[in-house]
């Protein structure tokens, strides 16, 4: 039952924190850019703090198993970002066109810096972290 609340987790919770993260940046680099103070929008930053909380929530769940974190990591982070790094601008323009506008920006944004491939190996590290914890022995 562990493996399978967190595997559930990680699939279904990663993208909706990515997403509000990303979505939230986006917001809050719009408004800087503007009138170069990110205090005007206080959704952006909500969005922000709630996305980074959920993949905080994401990673903890490798201490029920790594199964959700590496799987959410894997899915939601490293493989859109091979898939850009390898893909080209078809794929960016692809993404920038499901996402919207502000989403679509952000998405482009955080995939050709290679947010999303460092978040989504950050996510597997914590996986197999709570993994290899469970499987040490107790030290006294």
């Amino acid at each position: 039952m562990p493996r399978v609340l967190s595997a559930l987790g990680g699939v279904l919770l990663t993208p909706v924190a990515l997403g509000l993260v990303i979505y939230g940046g986006s917001r809050l680099q719009r408004m800087y850019a503007q009138a170069y103070t990110v205090g005007e929008d206080p959704l952006g930053l909500v969005m922000l703090i709630v996305g980074g909380l959920l993949l905080l929530g994401v990673a903890l769940l490798g201490a029920l198993s790594g199964l959700g974190p590496v799987i959410g990591g894997l899915v939601w982070g490293v493989v859109p970002g091979l898939t850009t790094f390898l893909g080209g601008p078809s794929v960016m323009s692809t993404m920038y066109d499901l996402g919207g506008r502000e989403l679509g920006v952000g998405l482009v944004t955080w995939l050709v810096m290679g947010a999303l491939f460092a978040s989504g190996f950050l996510l597997v590290g914590a996986g197999l972290a709570g993994t290899l914890a469970r499987r040490r022995p107790n030290r006294v």
